[in-house]
């Protein structure tokens, strides 16, 4: 097997792996390997310690050696699953077909048999990460508010049948307010392109905007105001 280079920082929000094994050499070897990858890397001799982790820290993965001395990985990860879901991959000197299933009847994802190649253990963990990672719901077309639906692809908001006529800068601020509905935008973020407008100018130009779509601009229910910070654009369920 190639050297394993020395991995830099990972970055603050990679994936964070809680290696379990009593066995020195191999939560070093998985410590290098995966960090080399890119993860973020804790590692416990036993699941005492392991758990002792868990009750303090939040893992992304767990890599459970089987046969521990004391309270085995089997035993373990059957006690992690009465009360969490994280990713399991269970390590194992046995490849017994039995061994295999009992890991999964107690809701292991998978299963790796010593000896491996730390190359085959790395893309099995990057399988798990990616099957327990959410899905991304597809972005909205079109965002409806009171009587108005603004459609994002052509930032073109309507009444019922009718076109609501928006100058260039109204139909960009709301296109970035709608990019996150919900959410506080800054004020300088509503700006326009390269932010020179000044706060009292954003102001103005969202006031205006108000005219159009609020039933009552001095008491808006749309567009409101996040005092000091900025604005946030409220959406119908």
């Amino acid at each position: 097997m190639a050297p394993i280079p020395v991995p830099g920082p990972p970055a603050d929000d990679a994936p964070h792996l809680l290696v379990v094994d009593d066995d020195r050499r191999i939560r070093d070897l998985l410590s290098r390997f995966l960090s080399s990858e890119g993860y973020r890397i804790s590692t416990a001799d036993s699941a005492a310690k392991a758990r002792a982790k868990l009750s303090s820290l939040s893992f992304d993965l767990l890599i459970l050696d089987v046969m521990m001395p004391g309270e085995s990985g089997f035993d373990f990860a059957r006690d992690i699953r009465l009360t969490s879901a994280v990713p399991i991959l269970m390590l194992t000197a046995r490849d017994a077909a039995e061994s295999r299933i009992t890991g999964l009847e107690i809701g292991a994802d998978d299963y790796v048999s010593k000896p491996f190649e730390p190359r085959e253990l790395s893309l099995r963990v990057a399988n798990i990460l990616k099957r327990a990672r959410p899905a991304v719901a597809p972005a909205a077309e079109s965002l409806r508010f009171g009587q108005f639906v603004f459609h994002i692809g052509r930032a073109e908001l309507r009444k019922g049948d009718d076109v609501v006529r928006l100058t260039d800068r109204e139909r960009e601020m709301l296109a970035v307010l709608a990019a996150t509905p919900g959410e506080t935008v800054q004020r300088m973020a509503l700006a326009g392109p390269g932010g020179s407008a000044n706060e009292r100018a954003v102001d103005v130009q969202v006031n205006r905007l108000r005219r159009k779509i609020e039933n009552d601009p001095t008491n808006p229910l749309i567009v409101q105001t996040v005092r000091g910070i900025g604005y946030r654009l409220v959406v119908s369920p």
